[in-house]
């Protein structure tokens, strides 16, 4: 019987890494699959702590007292937040769009009806979450807000119609890929002015009142400004139409939404404490019935 000459494969192993001197062997978990710096990573920190005299338990404790002497300091919040729902806005139309109906401006739309699309959702009735603003207000005029941005984009601006107190600054973004030129309708203190792509125009209304903005070189661009003193919270409401408005002070509120820079529905009286109100279950109901003249296939 030949005997089998067996053959072993040596495959040369991988030169080892060498550690910086006076550091301690590489330390190696079970999978033995983690890179070097995660594997020692927990072997750094304990000598960096055990050079510095300081112990894992120690710096847990000295955590935990800066954290209990950080809620002992820190100024109580009072504020609270209103959760409520709007109805009724699918009955609502755009100016904008009514306005381009008019045979005269010969803005024509070759659209076909279509039968598998319900009747109600051929109507363009407004997107809420830009074109509807729920505020609070309260009894007495309230302080200027942060800066608000306001997107220019696809022909629309985001949003389409705002309420902010006088004296908070808006910055228009430009993020189309042309130029616009917003300007103001009936007033001269935001005149006409080339706004380049991404650029950033800043303008403040100081008095009260309604504020039509528009774009010379989009039409579709129109948007509505309300300066109104006693604003305190503003919310613009999801697509099922619940929003929620956030309170810094207890007090007495009235609950009031816009639309096309004009308010809309009845007001809604509001007590607010310390802790969240949720008024859904009384809505505030923008309309209850198409407009007469809307005949829009």
């Amino acid at each position: 019987m030949k005997s089998e000459k067996v053959v072993q494969l040596v495959y040369p192993r991988a030169q080892s890494w060498c550690r910086p001197p006076g550091r301690e062997s590489k330390q190696r978990f079970l999978s033995g699959r983690q890179l070097d710096t995660v594997r020692n990573i927990a072997r750094i920190m304990t000598l960096r702590f055990a050079a510095s005299g300081w112990s894992f338990r120690r710096q847990a404790l000295v955590g935990m007292f800066i954290g209990a002497a950080s809620l002992c300091i820190a100024p109580a919040s009072n504020a609270a937040g209103i959760k409520g729902r709007v109805l009724g806005f699918e009955h609502l139309r755009n100016p904008v769009w009514m306005a381009a109906k008019d045979p005269e401006r010969h803005g024509y739309s070759f659209r076909e009806p279509v039968t598998t699309v319900p009747a109600g959702m051929r109507k363009l009735f407004p997107q809420i979450s830009k074109e509807v603003c729920v505020v609070a207000l309260a009894a007495g005029p309230a302080a200027p807000g942060k800066p608000v941005s306001v997107r220019v984009s696809g022909g629309r601006t985001t949003p389409v119609t705002l309420v902010i107190a006088p004296g908070t600054e808006l910055r228009f973004k430009n993020a189309d890929p042309f130029d616009h030129r917003l300007y103001g309708v009936g007033f001269t203190t935001f005149p006409a002015s080339t706004t380049a792509k991404a650029a950033v125009r800043r303008w403040t209304p100081q008095e009260a009142g309604r504020y039509e903005l528009r774009d010379e070189l989009s039409p579709s661009v129109v948007m509505w400004v309300v300066a109104e003193p006693a604003v305190v919270a503003t919310a613009f409401p999801a697509s099922d139409g619940r929003f929620t408005l956030n309170i810094e002070e207890p007090g007495q509120y009235t609950l009031q939404a816009y639309f096309a820079g004009e308010p809309i529905g009845r007001p809604m009286p509001v007590a607010i404490e310390k802790r969240d109100v949720d008024v859904s279950g009384r809505p505030l109901v923008l309309a209850t019935k198409p407009p007469v003249e809307d005949n829009n296939p």
